[in-house]
């Protein structure tokens, strides 16, 4: 008995490692000894007692001690394995390139940018693949450790493009900026912040100047300051910032706080209006019978193979297509799953009827006759708005002119015509209801009327009354007038200023559009024609408008009144002639006028998509 609580008592004291073991966990780390042997199955922690399997390596040492023992974390150094092989006699004449020298920076910092560009992980300096890659594009560089890449590498690119970045806004005129809160799939709130502006070679330029973690509410007072700490960073104070955001309360109510001029995301509008009518329980059925289907051919490998098959014996195609399951938050995606649906209609019933299949009508239900009219009438309804959104989201282009004709004409659309079934006239109903609750405020109509007047494809405001078209071009001429009288102060300081020689110019001289300037910059660019898919949206009758300019008419009414007015008409009409010429040699004209211009920029803000903002730079 006394033996037994002997051998007890030794296995409660911990015998350190062997010496031979170099490890520096083991400082932390021992054994029980049992009938005068170290037991090395298990490793014995020396502050808290916990016995751990051995099983070779330190890993779960080293984990323990990281999760309950951090303050001794520090001590530890991680090992790597020795590489004991021998060289080979080429590799080891290859001499290493030294961590400074230029090739192994620019090697570096490639790197740098594949992780930042392409969302890699840092850990992917440590895969296998990626690093023999490198040893056979260069043999003599050395991979810099992870922790090289998270301290100092990334940080000083990221340094280094946003000077860049903030070095090229400083040129832009105007700037606007979009906003979107969005979740990841960790269930991590985020929110990005993209800047758009015309740079001074006529591009249109964008940027994500920051997405980051936010963990208090997204309420209007904690969106606003967000917007405000950017515009700040980001030294965008004096830019006159336009913010483009999605319909929300709270960016509604942040732009309100802030003082933003606000311009609210048409592609996000037309898809609200979307989703209200595809919650009709009419549409909702359809949509649900659909999608049932398409998930079968989702789920079935069987039936997947067989769709395939059919694809290519009934419908002749060589590449076969897969049906789409619509996503709520994905835009369009309830159109394009029942657009897919009716392109491969006929592989889907082929499949299904199938005796390979066995499949079972309580499992998939398919569509009548009636239901696959009902489908056809509803996509093609949905097609104009399906259209506006993509076109709308066109980045390359500035988009903001075509707001509101393409409002006025998708509400023309959504109007009943004689013959359209019941469903149709709900569909067409609930778009036209939600449409009509979006772009009421003044501020709004202002900035969206006011960029179509300047875009001679809607010169003439056909989807305005008269009395709006008469607005729109006296807030167009008093804009004209106040640049003038700025122009014309700039002149005079500049006549006054000591040592002044030469002339600075008539207001003719700068303001006219001249020929010979147009002529000399090249041969003039061939009058673009419009995309079919604007054609499709607007029609001929508003892309190529012959009617005289609704401003037209306002300025020769104007010049019937008083001689001031008729100043103001006679700036206008030189300066309208300006979006006309915006080719390659239409830019130097208008860079005759871009000393004048100062803050006002061209009346309206400069900027791009995601979202549309006011610009002048026309397609």
């Amino acid at each position: 008995m006394a033996e037994a609580e002997g051998d007890d008592r030794d296995r409660r004291v911990i015998k350190n490692a062997p010496k031979a073991w170099k490890a520096d966990i083991w400082a932390h780390f021992g054994f029980y000894e049992v009938n005068g042997k170290l037991d090395k199955s298990y490793a014995v922690c020396k502050i808290c007692h916990t016995k751990i399997k051995h099983v070779g390596n330190t890993t779960n040492f080293t984990n323990h001690v990281d999760r309950w023992h951090p303050e001794l974390a520090s001590t530890i150094t991680t090992t790597q394995k020795v590489d004991t092989s021998q060289p080979r006699i080429d590799e080891s004449l290859v001499s290493t390139l030294p961590h400074n020298s230029e090739r192994a920076k620019r090697i570096t910092r490639s790197v740098a940018c594949f992780i930042a560009k392409d969302l890699r992980p840092y850990s992917v300096v440590e895969n296998a693949g990626f690093r023999h890659m490198l040893k056979t594009i260069e043999p003599r560089y050395k991979l810099p450790t992870r922790a090289t890449f998270s301290d100092s590498a990334l940080p000083a690119l990221y340094k280094e493009t946003k000077a860049k970045v903030m070095e090229s806004m400083c040129k832009a005129r105007r700037v606007a900026i979009t906003s979107d809160a969005w979740t990841s799939v960790a269930t991590e709130s985020y929110v990005t912040i993209t800047s758009h502006y015309i740079s001074e070679d006529w591009k249109i330029v964008s940027h994500v100047l920051q997405t980051r973690a936010v963990y208090e509410s997204h309420t209007g007072a904690h969106m606003a300051r967000l917007l405000l700490d950017v515009v700040e960073e980001w030294q965008l104070t004096d830019k006159s910032v336009v913010l483009v955001t999605d319909n929300a309360a709270n960016m509604i109510s942040a732009a309100e706080i802030g003082k933003f001029p606000h311009v609210k995301c048409f592609a996000h509008t037309l898809n609200l209006a979307a989703q209200r009518a595809l919650k009709l329980p009419a549409v909702s059925r359809l949509l649900g019978r659909v999608r049932r289907i398409s998930a079968y051919f989702h789920r079935s490998t069987k039936a997947k193979h067989l769709f395939e098959e059919n694809q290519r014996v009934v419908l002749k195609l060589t590449s076969p297509l897969k049906l789409i399951t619509d996503v709520a938050t994905r835009w369009n995606s309830a159109h394009d799953m029942m657009e897919r649906f009716l392109q491969l209609q006929a592989a889907v019933h082929a499949t299904l009827l199938s005796p390979a299949l066995n499949v079972d009508e309580s499992d998939i239900v398919t569509l009548s006759r009636a239901d696959l009219a009902n489908v056809e009438e509803v996509v093609k309804t949905l097609k104009p708005v399906k259209d506006a959104t993509v076109f709308m989201s066109e980045e390359s282009s500035p988009t903001v002119s075509l707001i509101a004709p393409v409002y006025a004409q998708l509400l023309q659309s959504m109007s009943d015509t004689i013959g359209d079934q019941p469903l149709i006239r709900d569909v067409k109903n609930a778009i036209k209801t939600d449409l009509l609750k979006r772009y009421n405020s003044e501020a709004e109509k202002k900035i969206l009327h006011t960029s179509s007047a300047l875009d001679p494809r809607f010169k003439g405001l056909p989807f305005l009354t008269e009395e709006e078209r008469l607005d729109v071009s006296a807030g167009v001429t008093s804009e004209a007038a106040s640049l003038e009288e700025y122009a014309r102060k700039q002149r005079t300081e500049a006549d006054e200023a000591p040592g002044r020689t030469g002339s600075s110019g008539t207001k003719e001289e700068l303001l006219s559009v001249d020929d010979n300037v147009s002529d000399s910059a090249g041969p003039s660019a061939p009058k673009r024609r419009a995309s079919s898919l604007l054609l499709s949206l607007l029609g001929p009758a508003f892309i190529n408008d012959t009617s005289e300019p609704a401003v037209q008419k306002a300025q020769d009414a104007a010049e019937e009144k008083s001689p001031e007015q008729r100043d103001k008409a006679s700036i206008y009409r030189q300066m309208r002639g300006i979006p006309k010429k915006m080719t390659s040699s239409g830019q130097i004209v208008y860079k005759r006028m871009e000393h004048e211009e100062n803050r006002r920029g061209c009346f309206t803000p400069e900027a791009a998509s995601p979202t549309p903002e006011p610009t002048l730079i026309l397609p």
